[in-house]
């Protein structure tokens, strides 16, 4: 397989594509969606742009392929971002013309259920970014988290190295989108602790590939968007988190076993596990739970890692996926990471 090619940047002032490939949620919970587009347009200078499906709620697969389409072809359209993720989009991705997107590389920026079309998009050629939703990065109460606007920036504009940082404190727990309150103020936050390293004797630099654990078992099962050579990945940096649905350690250690099973671990020499969402409105955990599912968590990312990857090095924790402040991926671009010297380094 080709390595994936950085698309152009854009400038300030370009065009941004606003989106829904997943769920229309912008339209149920318009107070973190409107902030979110005042945010690109004031603090990144750029004009989102929507879609037909972008504020709708049960759109088709039809109709959500030809908004992402008409982002791709768009030629005044510089990025596209995503407003949020949901839990189909692996029905539009039979729908994509691949044709029309490989003709028209963009920087993507999209996490959780966009892992569908961040996949399809590093098997197209072009690095994508996971991260950075208009609803929750940009749509944050209060204001973006420094290190999470700083990030974003970066990826957005740049095209050079950048240093990851772990955050001193993070935030777990939610508040109503419905609430104009929710927005009056920064939500509470608590210590971060920073990321826990497991065998941080190597250094490795390579491209990056993975994403939701959860979305990349669903397309295992559909047999989609991921090789059936395992050795397609060979030598890569494994990227994964988990989502607010908030997997049991023994579902995360089941998904990882059978990609171990199938080749699908051995090959990567490092892996960078995002810090896990331990609190949800369905699942409102206690200090004691969410510290308990934090830790079983890890303990069964290194028990799979045990049995399939002995000499990988693991980075547990890090700052992306399903928290805040969030660090944005390059997907299928180049990641360093740096055991003795205890730095992550990625290439917008």
């Amino acid at each position: 397989m080709t390595p994936p090619t950085y698309p152009s940047k854009p400038s300030p002032g370009d065009r941004i594509a606003v989106i829904s490939p997943s769920a229309g949620l912008p339209g149920l919970f318009p107070l973190p969606y409107e902030l979110g587009l005042e945010r690109l347009r004031k603090e990144y200078g750029l004009e989102p742009v929507e879609y037909p499906t972008t504020r709708t709620m049960g759109a088709t697969p039809r109709a959500r392929a030809d908004d992402i389409h008409a982002a791709f072809a768009d030629p005044t359209v510089k990025a596209i971002i995503a407003s949020i993720g949901g839990d189909d989009q692996i029905t539009v991705l039979p729908l994509l013309d691949r044709e029309l997107i490989r003709a028209n590389p963009k920087p993507f920026f999209g996490m959780s259920d966009n892992t569908n079309l961040l996949a399809y998009l590093h098997n197209t050629g072009i690095v994508a970014y996971h991260g950075a939703s208009v609803m929750c990065e940009l749509g944050r109460p209060g204001a973006m988290h420094p290190l999470t606007a700083e990030s974003l920036r970066a990826a957005l504009f740049t095209s050079g190295e950048y240093e990851l940082r772990p955050a001193e404190r993070f935030r777990d727990i939610d508040l109503p989108w419905d609430s104009p309150e929710t927005f009056a103020s920064e939500p509470p936050t608590e210590p971060g602790g920073g990321w826990i390293w497991h065998r941080p004797e190597r250094v490795v630099e390579a491209r990056s590939w993975g994403g939701n654990i959860e979305i990349l078992s669903w397309l295992l099962m559909a047999d989609r968007e991921i090789a059936r050579d395992p050795s397609v990945y060979d030598g890569c940096v494994l990227v994964l988190e988990t989502s607010e649905d908030m997997p049991s350690a023994n579902d995360v250690f089941w998904i990882l076993r059978s990609m171990g099973e199938r080749g699908l671990l051995g090959g990567f020499p490092a892996l960078l596990m995002g810090r896990p969402k331990t609190w949800s409105f369905e699942k409102p955990n206690a200090p004691e739970a969410k510290a308990r599912y934090a830790r079983e968590q890890r303990e069964a990312v290194l028990r799979a890692v045990d049995l399939y990857a002995r000499d990988m090095m693991v980075v547990l924790d890090v700052d992306f996926g399903h928290t805040d402040p969030q660090l944005v991926i390059p997907y299928g671009g180049v990641i360093r990471v740096d055991g003795p010297a205890r730095r992550i380094t990625v290439t917008y």
